[in-house]
């Protein structure tokens, strides 16, 4: 099997084998220099002084978590739904009482930092606005040092939900000015599925200090407080975590910048291939996380998909909502190279053909190849 989903990504060998270690006791000053190690990693993959708060969760463990410690019930917010997981902002914050004005951005698409200002002109009563670094659902990157900008000017905090897309996308917190960046362990961390990460401003700290949602385990006033000796208020992942310092050493290693730049030209790879191939790549500007590309009707995505992953072993993800069927969504994130992402174009290439699609075999691959080649 050949993982080509936005998330969870193919782990690293020495991250699979770290989790097959003895396990420590977490209230040991052996975890504890562990996670050191970790928050310091932490702060470079966030291009931030911050300290990061690490949860038991998925991502959307961590979204939750932001909205009740930052706000209170009939709060007025701001939310980008450009995709499922902007309506997810949405589903959040209406579940715990807060008012959402909902800026509606077409699928594929991204909304300008001129539109939010506005809003927030008209609306300076509004806590927070809610954005994707990457809009998973369609493969669109939002261009957050923009937003960043027209908020900083603001009482609003600016929360972006990079869980796809930090570490694969450039968002340098401090530099930008971004109160609260959320990310997850599974995406181009390279670790499995159950860790998820907050960095908080002093801009959103002091929002925090006005919030009367209730918290118990999402409480960040009692993670931060544990930071200072080295502890997580309750049980920690501890295996995951121990897979994110080797994760992370690994990340240093080669460095953010050619990290960013590796997932830039598998993305560019990736849609040279299905230009080639005459599929239509979704959504503009599209990210370095992950493709999407609209499947001819007669074909079908999802049965595309499905002949992908049972006869080649590639698995890839399909469409969300009203795409479902209509596009599948080939992700080059994470622990990937060249010649992973050849062999899923190859298998998307047999695949097409197999179901009636005329195709050159070889046409998407040496699209492909020329980009991959000038690196």
């Amino acid at each position: 099997m050949r993982i080509f989903t936005p998330g969870p990504t193919p782990l690293p060998e020495n991250v699979k084998i770290s989790q097959a270690r003895e396990i420590i006791h977490h209230r040991t000053s052996e975890f504890s220099k562990v996670f050191a190690e970790v928050q310091d990693g932490l702060k470079y993959i966030f291009q931030s002084q911050n300290e990061v708060l690490i949860l038991a969760a998925s991502g959307t463990g961590a979204m939750e978590a932001t909205v009740v410690n930052l706000l209170s019930p009939h709060d007025k917010v701001l939310v980008i739904e450009g995709g499922k997981f902007g309506e997810r902002w949405t589903e959040i914050n209406r579940t715990f009482g807060i008012e959402v004005v909902v800026l509606k951005v077409e699928w594929g698409k991204v909304a300008r930092a001129e539109e939010i200002g506005d809003i927030l002109k008209q609306n300076p009563e509004i806590k927070a606005v809610f954005a994707q670094l990457v809009e998973t659902s369609t493969g669109v990157v939002y261009d957050i040092k923009s937003i960043a900008e027209v908020v900083k000017e603001t009482s609003a905090v600016l929360i972006v939900d990079a869980i796809s897309g930090l570490g694969a996308e450039s968002l340098p917190q401090d530099q930008w000015a971004v109160d609260v960046v959320i990310g997850g362990s599974q995406k181009a961390l390279m670790v499995p599925p159950g860790l998820a990460f907050v960095s908080l401003s002093e801009k959103a700290r002091e929002l925090m200090e006005s919030s009367t949602l209730p918290c118990y385990y999402w409480d960040f006033k009692k993670a931060i407080k544990s930071l200072s000796t080295g502890q997580t208020p309750y049980t920690p992942a501890v295996s995951l975590i121990c897979a994110l310092k080797e994760s992370l050493r690994i990340i240093r290693e080669e460095g953010q910048e050619k990290i960013i730049r590796r997932h830039n030209l598998l993305a560019q790879a990736t849609r040279a291939a299905a230009n080639n191939l005459g599929l239509r790549v979704f959504g503009f500007p599209s990210s370095n996380v992950v493709t999407a590309m609209v499947i001819p009707e007669e074909i079908g995505a999802n049965r595309l998909k499905k002949l992908m992953w049972e006869k080649y072993g590639v698995l890839t993800a399909g469409g969300q909502a009203h795409l479902s069927g209509k596009i599948i969504r080939i992700a080059h994130l994470g622990w990937m190279d060249n010649l992973d992402i050849l062999g899923a174009i190859s298998a998307l290439e047999m695949s097409l053909g197999q179901l009636g699609y005329s195709v050159e075999l070889g046409s998407g691959i040496k699209a492909a190849e020329e980009i991959l080649s000038k690196e």
